[in-house]
This record gives structure tokens, sequence and C-alpha cells, in this order.
């Protein structure tokens, strides 16, 4: 058996040809954008980084784990990325909401990530070309729908190229790590409501203030020793704060659901999801046959939702998510005879499902 010196002269031998051949893959990379540009063709393909993950998923043969496979390549293509061409992201801000960290999980570290005040800067940012994607929250599983994102897809022509699922753990930070310094506490509404029995349970009769974000709630509670903030562990790190209780969530399933829009309809990958709005007219039996299409045809729904018409009291926009891509031809002919019964239709976007 190898001595602990060897096997670690082993590893940065391994360490150095992985250098090496990173920056061999960052040339090509380089000579990529020269082509790319050349052609006036898009920097940023997203069916070609699905490919080479499925790639190499696919080609492993382990101890690496596949996850980590991921991980560690999103990096790699995120950086490559940079080298062809910046590519800008607005997100919902500011740096360390969940928002922000969805951001991170999807386009990496590499990518020029800027926080945007709200859900509507975030659309504009991408609409008049100053950002390539946007990412807002749409979804809780245990909050439900974010009624901007939805109200802003009733106004905007982007689409919606990806989702992100995060996992959504929340801390109680401050800057003593005292529970018993606690005077008051800072957080967004969806994260207090996720937190609500922890709070009636550990910080009966403390006050709880609703701000913007949980990053912002984090920059208060940095200037008040009295206080503390709901938010991420992430916030924690960037606005030096300690962790009074770590994942004071009520659920312990507790995700987010985000949503990446661009200006172009993504590429279909065969294990799509489309998203749609649409308003019916108000006649009996309106509901039944709005799901029909899809019923007949085995197409699987895995969202409804309605929000109010604003212009018109009592009546609704319908949300819907089903399995396929709108070039899938069974999902394009249920859409079409949808339209027979509706006053309008908007296709809000095809694209990848989230794993």
């Amino acid at each position: 058996m190898k001595t602990l010196q060897e096997l670690r002269r082993d590893i940065d031998a391994i360490d150095d040809q992985i250098l090496d051949l990173l920056n061999s893959r960052s040339r090509l990379a380089i000579e990529v954008g020269k082509v790319k540009a050349g052609e006036n063709r898009d920097f940023h393909v997203p069916s070609r980084e699905r490919e080479i993950y499925e790639r190499l998923a696919a080609g492993n043969s382990g101890p690496f784990p596949n996850e980590a496979v991921r991980s560690v390549f999103r990096e790699i293509i995120s950086a490559s990325l940079a080298l062809e061409s910046p590519m800008k992201v607005a997100f919902l801000g500011p740096k360390a909401t969940f928002t922000h960290l969805a951001s991170l999980q999807h386009f990496g570290l590499s990518a020029e990530l800027v926080p945007q005040k709200s859900i509507p800067a975030v659309f504009e940012e991408v609409s008049k070309g100053r950002s390539l994607y946007g990412v807002v929250p749409v979804e809780n599983s245990t909050e439900g729908m974010v009624s901007h994102t939805l109200d802003m897809f009733m106004e905007s022509d982007l689409k919606i190229n990806a989702e992100i699922l995060l996992e959504v753990s929340h801390d109680l930070l401050s800057r003593t790590g005292r529970l018993e310094d606690v005077k008051k506490v800072y957080s967004h509404p969806q994260a207090i409501a996720q937190c609500r029995n922890w709070l009636d349970e550990n910080l009966s009769g403390v006050p709880v203030v609703d701000v913007a974000s949980t990053a912002l709630a984090a920059q208060i509670v940095g200037e008040d020793y009295t206080a503390a903030a709901i938010a991420s562990e992430f916030a924690a790190a960037l606005y030096d704060l300690k962790v009074v209780r770590h994942r004071i969530e009520d659920q312990v399933n507790n995700f987010t659901r985000f949503l990446v829009v661009g200006r172009k309809m993504a590429d279909r990958c065969g294990d799509d999801k489309t998203s749609l709005m649409f308003s019916v007219k108000d006649e009996p039996g309106i509901l039944h046959r709005m799901l029909e299409p899809f019923a007949k045809r085995g197409v699987n729904l895995s969202k409804i939702e309605s929000r109010p018409l604003k212009k018109k009291a009592w009546e609704y926009i319908f949300f819907l998510d089903l399995a396929g891509h709108i070039s899938d031809p069974v999902v394009s002919d249920a859409v079409q005879e949808l339209k027979n019964y509706c006053q309008f239709v908007k296709i809000l976007g095809s694209y990848p499902r989230a794993k």
C-alpha cells in the first residue's frame, strides 16, 4: 500500500492534469465564441448544455457521483461561456435571496448576476435586452403561487426557458447568535409564513416585521443587536451574522420553484413542460370542456391556477402546466382545440422539466 505522502503526490499530479485540460477546453471555448460571432449565432445554447450533462452522466462509471459531475461541469460551462461572451442574468434581489441562490444553481458562478428591486424590473431588464435571462420565483410548495410573477405574464411577451427547483431552508440569524437577545424578527412575508409555527413556539410575543426580501432582513439585522432575520445560511456569511437556529421552517420538504425567462422559446429536449394562460367564456360546463382536449389525448396536467382578471370583476385568467413541448403534435392539437372555448390563449413557454 502507498503511503499518505505518495497518495497525495498522485492526487497533485492528477490535479495538474485536470488544470491543463481545463485550459485546453477554455482555449477551444474561445474559438467556439469566435465562430459563433462570425456566424451571428446565439452564444448560449441550453440544449448543448443538457447534451453535455446527459452524456457525462451516462458514461460515468463512478465512484464520483453524477450529481457532483453536474455541479462541477456547470461551473466549467459557466466559466467557458464567460470566455465566449459575458452572460448577464437579472434576478429578484438583493444578493443572498433564494432567487440569487437559484440563479447560481442554474447559471454558475461565472455568470454576471444582476440584482433587481422587483419582479417587473427583472422582466424589463430582459425585455429591453440588457440581460439575456431573468430569474423570478413562481411557486412555493408550502405557500403556493407568487401572484406578482403570474401577473407579469399577462403583460409580457417573454417566454419561460427553464424552471429551477430549490430546497428552501430558513435559518434564524442575528449579530449575537443568542435567542434570548431577539426582541424583533424581520423577513419576507412568505418566509415568515413558512416558519409561523416555530415562531409561535419559540418567540411568542416577539414582533415580526415584513420586509421586501430575506436578504434585506439580514442587512437590517446587521445593524441591530436586538433583532433577528429569517434568511438563508448564505445570507449569514454575506452579512456577517451568526446562526441562532438552523432550519426553522415548519415543513421539512420546503421547495420553491423559479422560472428562467428569456426572449426566445426553448428548444425541445424530450422531457419538456409547457405553460400557458387563457381566459374562458362564461357559460355552463366550460371548466369541464377546457380540460377535455387534454384528457382525451392523454396529456398530463400538472397544475392549474386561476387569477382574477383585473379589468373585469368576477372573471378569471387560468394558468396551466402540462407535460410535453408545444411542438409535440398531441400538445399543439389539444391547445388548438382549447382555443375554441377561450377568449384568448397565450403560450408562456415550453422548457425542460426540472429534475
